[in-house]
């Protein structure tokens, strides 16, 4: 036992000292720069990420805290929360707008401004910060000028450092919906830097003055070293569930789900794995500005999916509801805080798919209401006996093993041995008539 507490002394007394000499190490390694990347629309999983980013880039005493941003915007209050702790940040920020192709659209667009230094990728764009009303077009006049104003106070306050130019810019995004990619932003002063990547927007930091809880910090990163700061397995998945493209077809899957119970009651897994799917993919929307006539529209294509079920129109509901829910989808994520599109593609992909499963399950319905019963008293109609009391018109019948009291249908004598068809079940009574030979 002794020798094991030895032992383990000595691997704890290992590790302490490989712990220590680690952070001498770095510390003698030169200074850090934290990247994190922030992609996909303003949700509450953004604002905590970007939270514990900052806090992060504070415990390590980071140099600066690079903020990769990919973002078609979203909700103005979430947006308003980012901007309030990036503002507070003791710890320089500077917002990247990357990959290559990638945009700072909308609140996107605020969260670059509100940086203490802002760059973009070549062929990427920032801009259009336009509101518009739940379907994606002019809302009233006196409501869109209380927004406007509301919102250009914002960002003349972001960019009022950046010069006239810029500040004119940042009104236009918003009142006229305009956009610049990387070469005009840096033109009018919106951004300091265009860089090819992480290297190259190092080397340009290094040197740059910036004003950070008004005080002037220069930053030195021509040595820095960068580390990435990951996000944890719950905010990587709740990333993935609030996708808008994602979180429709959970809906979908959940509703059809919930269909198929409909349809074949008792089983209950089609109706719990459909509302495990529908809770999920509600979450999801809950966290996106959602259009709520998308949204109706989207429901509504379900009702008349049911709704075929039980009436089957052959086709008419599924296809108003195929409609329906194209339309839907199309406006689901159109909002004032948010104009998102999902892509066409995936939408007829779903909406077909939808028709498709909705036209198997019509098919399989008619084929059950035509089909006979096989077992219990309708079962029994148009099953073949032999007479083996004359009926008279009454007498008995053999039926599937079993004698049955049985009456002719048109009152005619039938006699022994004949073979009959039941053509009614009244109790345990039968109608049956003669079987021509």
């Amino acid at each position: 036992m002794s020798k094991v507490i030895k032992l383990g002394f000595l691997v704890y007394l290992t590790f302490i000292i490989s712990h220590m000499w680690a952070s001498t190490a770095a510390a003698q390694g030169g200074r850090e720069v934290l990247v994190a990347d922030v992609t996909g629309p303003v949700t509450p999983v953004m604002l905590s990420f970007i939270e514990r980013a900052i806090e992060e880039a504070d415990v390590r005493n980071a140099e600066a805290l690079i903020i990769r941003l990919d973002t078609p915007g979203g909700s103005v209050d979430l947006t308003k929360e980012i901007i309030q702790v990036m503002i507070a940040s003791d710890v320089p920020i500077v917002v990247y707008v990357w990959p290559p192709g990638g945009f700072a659209a909308s609140a996107g667009t605020f969260i670059t401004l509100a940086g203490h230094v802002a760059a973009m990728a070549p062929n990427t764009s920032i801009g259009a910060a336009s509101p518009v009303n739940g379907s994606g077009g002019d809302i009233d006049e006196t409501l869109r000028s209380k927004i406007e104003n509301i919102l250009i106070a914002d960002i003349t306050g972001l960019a009022d450092r950046r010069g006239e130019k810029a500040i004119e810019w940042a009104k236009e995004a918003i009142t006229e919906a305009k956009a610049a990619n990387a070469k005009e932003a840096l033109e009018i002063g919106v951004i300091d830097f265009i860089a090819e990547d992480l290297d190259d927007l190092l080397s340009q930091l290094d040197g740059f003055t910036v004003k950070v809880d008004s005080e002037e910090v220069t930053l030195k990163t021509g040595d820095a070293h960068i580390s990435f700061f990951e996000a944890t397995a719950l905010e990587e998945l709740l990333s993935i569930i609030t996708h808008p493209t994602l979180a429709l077809a959970l809906i979908t899957l959940g509703g059809l789900g919930i269909l198929y119970e409909v349809i074949h009651p008792g089983t209950f897994v089609g109706g719990i794995i459909g509302v495990i799917l529908l809770v999920i993919g509600a979450y999801g929307i809950g966290q996106l500005p959602v259009n709520y006539a998308g949204l109706a529209l989207i429901l509504l294509a379900f009702i008349l999916f049911g709704a075929e079920l039980f009436t089957p129109t052959f086709g008419t509901l599924t296809t108003l509801g195929v409609v329906s829910f194209i339309f839907g989808s199309l406006i689901l994520f159109n909002t004032a805080e948010f104009a998102y599109q999902i892509p066409l593609p995936s939408i007829l992909g779903i909406a077909l798919s939808l028709a498709a499963i909705m036209g198997f399950g019509v098919r399989k319905l008619l084929q059950a209401m035509k089909f006979q019963p096989t077992t219990g008293q309708e079962g029994m109609l148009n099953a073949i006996g032999t007479v083996k009391v004359a009926l008279d018109p009454q007498g008995s019948v053999f039926v599937w093993g079993e004698r049955w009291q049985a009456t002719s249908e048109d009152g005619e004598t039938i006699e022994a041995g004949e073979r009959v068809k039941v053509t009614q079940v009244d109790g345990m009574r039968l109608k049956v008539k003669k079987v021509a030979k």
